[in-house]
């Protein structure tokens, strides 16, 4: 009898575990602001959080673009639950996450398909979201209209050294 109740304990215990591990991966929360195209502000547990969208990058607000990604965002997301997928820490110690609209979609593939963002180059990027890159800009839609478009690690570059 007590070998049965220890081998239930160590079932229920092991599925307990892997509940905080799904949950520890995904998330529901409220996404209160929107800085950026590609930065929220969320509220999870209690909490208030800037995290930016993973493997994407946005226009900055002052380039071209930059207030039409935030428009897009706003309208997906502004004062709506969403998933957060996998928030963890980039190399530069921001949190970043994917962002699943209620729908299923995935944010950062529609700001893509949009035109309204670069993807991220890293051997950790989802590298299925060049395809998506690659459309817009055979499409020319949003900024890959623009024949040079700049991205926004280089316009911040250009920006420091005009000040």
């Amino acid at each position: 009898m007590v070998r049965h109740s220890f081998a239930f304990a160590l079932v229920i215990l092991g599925t307990f575990a892997a509940l905080s591990d799904l949950s520890a991966a995904e998330l529901v929360a409220k996404v209160i602001s929107i800085e950026e195209g590609d930065r929220l502000t969320i509220r999870h547990s209690g909490r208030t959080e800037t995290i930016y969208i993973k493997d994407i990058d946005c226009p900055q607000l002052t380039q071209p673009y930059g207030k039409q990604a935030k428009r897009v965002t706003t309208a997906f997301v502004a004062n709506r639950d969403v998933i957060i997928r996998g928030l963890a820490a980039d190399k530069q110690k921001r949190l970043s996450a994917e962002v699943v609209l209620h729908d299923g979609r995935s944010l950062g593939r529609e700001l893509l398909k949009e035109g309204l963002a670069w993807w991220k180059r890293s051997p950790a990027a989802d590298q299925r979201l060049e395809l998506l890159e690659e459309l817009a800009r055979a499409g020319g839609k949003g900024l890959w209209s623009d024949p040079k478009p700049i991205p926004p690690w280089e316009w911040k570059q250009q920006a420091k050294v005009r000040r």
